[in-house]
């Protein structure tokens, strides 16, 4: 077991991430490359070893989900559920908390915890990634092109492409902004083109880190000779993707 370093060694563990990250830190002897369980986005602003996730939760990144740190954000989050969502996407279970743990998304896809019968904890799912709920992982045949996988005017239930993301957001409120309407909605990308779900590291060239926008490169490409850029303030960015210039 790791601490949030990743290197200090905390025997017994005190946090759930701690397991996590004898595998998914800084340790040695690990896999240097993915299995493919799935689409693996490839981030504007990544850790040099792809399969270490501290740096995207580390107390000094820009943006990320609260697994290391208690939730913080400059921004106010209106799409943010009081409660989580049990299984059958209807039925209220834990209390949004100031923090929350690996296994929120990387979960049994039939756990007891949140109204299935199945084991607790990540032994296996049906979802790519050992995720508990379905979220689907846009991909292009060459970054810039159209996107192969869409889900235009998507399903928003337990049974939708984004289920998992409606476990803990509101997404006809998400769905409801400029941005995400049009790329969501209209075109159904993926929320994953724009956002890396752990976080975001730090800022580097014209990304800034906030909001979780840290671009797919499998899937965007540069605009002409201009870097690929995010501006929160304005809501712009720089960029190739599914076949338009922005």
């Amino acid at each position: 077991m790791s601490a949030v370093d990743g290197i200090t060694p905390i025997k017994p563990a005190v946090n759930q991430y701690e397991i996590c990250l004898r595998c998914h830190g800084t340790s040695t002897g690990k896999g240097t490359t993915a299995i493919d369980y799935g689409p693996l986005p490839r981030r504007t602003v990544a850790p040099v070893d792809p399969l270490n996730i501290l740096p995207d939760f580390a107390l000094t990144a820009n943006s990320g989900h609260p697994v290391m740190r208690d939730r913080f954000s400059p921004y106010p989050q209106p799409s943010l559920l009081p409660n989580m969502m049990s299984l059958d996407g209807v039925t209220a279970a834990r209390p949004m908390g100031a923090r929350i743990f690996c296994s929120d998304c990387h979960n049994s896809d039939d756990n007891r915890e949140f109204g299935g019968t199945g084991p607790n904890g990540p032994h296996g799912s049906k979802f790519n990634h050992i995720l508990e709920r379905r979220y689907e992982i846009s991909t292009a045949t060459t970054p810039g092109t159209d996107l192969l996988n869409t889900y235009p005017n998507p399903d928003l239930s337990v049974n939708g492409p984004y289920a998992l993301c409606a476990k803990c957001h509101n997404l006809s409120l998400v769905l409801s902004s400029g941005p995400h309407s049009r790329h969501v909605g209209e075109i159904g990308a993926s929320c994953s083109v724009c956002h890396s779900s752990h976080g975001v590291m730090g800022a580097s060239g014209g990304i800034s880190g906030e909001r979780m926008v840290n671009f797919d490169l499998n899937v965007v490409a540069p605009n002409a000779s201009s870097p690929i850029t995010y501006n929160r303030a304005t809501g712009n960015c720089t960029l190739t993707c599914h076949g338009k210039g922005h």
